[in-house]
């Protein structure tokens, strides 16, 4: 069995925030000015091996004691722009949504009741001190939402295939005041077309998570692990955000066929990406 510090943990994919270091206050702006300056920042797949390495003791710890002090950085038009991880907080907020998940007997063995009670408990006690916390990465496994894919457009979609020493690469990158008028177009639109339902509930829920940030930040949805278990073909062919502007517009026109068979496309290409977790 690979050790959990060197194998590659796929299946999920991630939408970022990444904020001006002027959004920060002090004295985590002085840290994470400090921080983009380390040659050895850890990635995204660090940060899912501590994930896995922290259930495997007994009784397995489900949140990390500690928030963490990681972030990801990148530079923008010489803006430097941070995405913390968060990961204690993520931690919490994914204990809840893991009912939906899996099937009782596998979530009481992987982290018995009494382990999620007493994080339950302790996030409890923690957001009572943070009601205004939230995370600035959001993950989904095996899928990407649909939602997701209203943030930003194909021209910003950037391929990579990889190489023997680099992993492949898909992800789309777009200013927040982009994003947020695609989410609000978008919601006009379905508003006006269909009824409410979970699709116009994400896409609510994410654009009022984009209003928590700082106007001049950055949304990334990067496919992240997933790249590891889709064939070079269907990442290359992976089109989803043109697939999903493609079906509003058809909305927008009335073209219900049009529409139709955006949506097929893309039901098509993410059962698929779903089949393979069952086959896992």
């Amino acid at each position: 069995m690979p050790k959990v510090s060197s194998m590659v943990v796929p299946y999920a994919a991630y939408l970022r925030v990444y904020e001006p270091l002027a959004a920060f206050p002090e004295p985590e702006r002085t840290h994470w000015a400090r921080y983009a300056r380390r040659p050895d920042r850890p990635t995204y797949q660090d940060e899912l091996r501590r994930s896995l390495a922290d259930l495997l003791p007994t009784p397995p710890i489900p949140v990390p004691v500690h928030e963490s002090g990681d972030a990801f950085v990148l530079e923008s038009d010489g803006v430097l722009c941070v995405c913390p991880w968060r990961t204690r907080l993520r931690g919490w907020q994914a204990l809840g949504d893991l009912g939906a998940e899996l099937p009782p007997p596998v979530l009481d063995a992987v982290l018995p009741p009494l382990v999620r009670d007493q994080a339950a408990q302790d996030y409890e006690r923690w957001l009572a001190r943070n009601p205004d916390a939230r995370p600035w990465i959001r993950t989904a496994t095996w899928h990407i939402p649909l939602n997701w894919f209203v943030l930003v457009s194909d021209e910003e979609r950037r391929y990579d295939e990889g190489t023997a020493e680099a992993p492949p690469m898909l992800r789309y990158r777009t200013p927040m005041v982009q994003a947020r008028r695609r989410v609000a177009r978008a919601l006009r639109t379905l508003r006006d077309t269909l009824d409410e339902g979970p699709l116009i509930d994400g896409l609510v829920d994410v654009g009022r998570w984009l209003e928590e940030f700082h106007p001049r930040s950055l949304v990334e949805l990067d496919y992240g692990g997933l790249v590891h278990v889709l064939p070079a073909g269907e990442l290359a062919d992976d089109h989803s955000a043109a697939d999903v502007a493609a079906g509003i517009e058809a909305l927008r026109r009335g073209d219900g066929a049009a529409a139709g068979e955006a949506y097929g496309r893309l039901v098509a290409r993410w059962r698929a990406v779903r089949d393979r977790r069952s086959a896992n």
